[in-house]
């Protein structure tokens, strides 16, 4: 019997799209570990990839009290999955795929 193909991720469901890319974690070969992160997708002008904005709570010790962050971080899109500026997305950390780019959209939030 085959084993039925997920990422592991408890509460996201699988596109209902379908595609044939071998980066894409639901229909492809590629594993997802480590960080599962929800992002605000800000830039989509690159081709499969997308521009998130990943902003967190940091505490400030000399002014005991909190500051926000933002870091910005490249992430793939793969094509059974339609994403557009402003939408929230959730992303899993997987290998490098390019220079910048180590995680990939595995749902919308």
């Amino acid at each position: 019997m085959a084993k039925k193909k997920g990422v592991g991720i408890p509460g996201v469901q699988p596109p209902q799209n379908k595609c044939d890319d071998p980066l894409c974690p639901w229909h492809g070969q590629l594993p997802v570990r480590g960080q599962v992160l929800r992002l605000r997708v800000e830039k989509m002008r690159m081709q499969n990839v997308a521009v998130a904005v990943h902003e967190y709570l940091h505490y400030n010790e000399k002014y005991k009290r909190y500051e926000v962050r933002r870091k910005k971080k490249h992430v793939r899109v793969p094509p059974c999955i339609s994403v557009k500026p402003g939408d929230e997305v959730i992303v899993a950390e997987t290998r490098p795929l390019a220079k910048s780019v180590s995680f990939v959209v595995i749902g919308k939030a």
